[in-house]
């Protein structure tokens, strides 16, 4: 199970960009994932529902396991944010994050769940990341938004190729296959 929290936020950021991809059976959904301060966050939100990850091993709730990234895309349809450690365990779903500040910086135009999600970053040390129901991932800290992330591009993004040596590039059909120079 890794514990890096680089690591277990990109795996958080790939899941919140699936999930505005892909939606729920046919509809797009939007959630909220805090990441990291999880003892400060949960002091300062609520159950909307009886918690569905309350009683299970931490080993089950880790972002890594694929058992855990289904059941979060299926919990995300249901209202409210997700608190996920700095080490990727989810504690809980399914909360209602009770931070109001009003000194945030959400741009006009984004709905309460921006709010929410910028709000409990202003008073916590935790970072938010916002699923959009029209498909953008937006990551708040400090309660100021710090990207805004497009599904596709960031998809694309993560297929260029990084290679540090000058390359060639053979093309076989459709497809380009990319050799280093010597």
């Amino acid at each position: 199970m890794p514990n890096g929290n680089s690591q277990c936020l990109e795996a958080l950021l790939e899941l919140a960009v699936e999930i505005s991809r892909e939606g729920r059976e046919g509809r797009k959904i939007g959630t909220i994932f805090t990441f990291g301060d999880h003892a400060s966050v949960m002091e300062r939100s609520r159950a909307m529902i009886l918690d569905p990850l309350a009683g299970h091993a931490d080993e089950s709730k880790h972002i890594s396991d694929p058992n855990m990234r289904g059941t979060a895309k299926e919990l995300a349809q249901l209202d409210g944010a997700f608190i996920v450690t700095e080490n990727g365990i989810f504690v809980s779903a399914c909360r209602y994050l009770d931070a109001a500040a009003s000194t945030v910086g959400v741009p006009l135009g984004l709905g309460s769940r921006h709010l929410a999600g910028a709000s409990i970053t202003k008073v916590t040390r935790t970072q938010a990341i916002v699923v959009s129901a029209s498909s953008m991932v937006r990551v708040f800290k400090g309660g100021e938004m710090l990207a805004e992330i497009i599904p596709e591009l960031w998809l694309l993004n993560r297929r260029q190729v990084s290679l540090s040596a000058p390359f060639t590039e053979d093309h076989e059909g459709d497809l380009a296959v990319l050799v280093k120079e010597a």
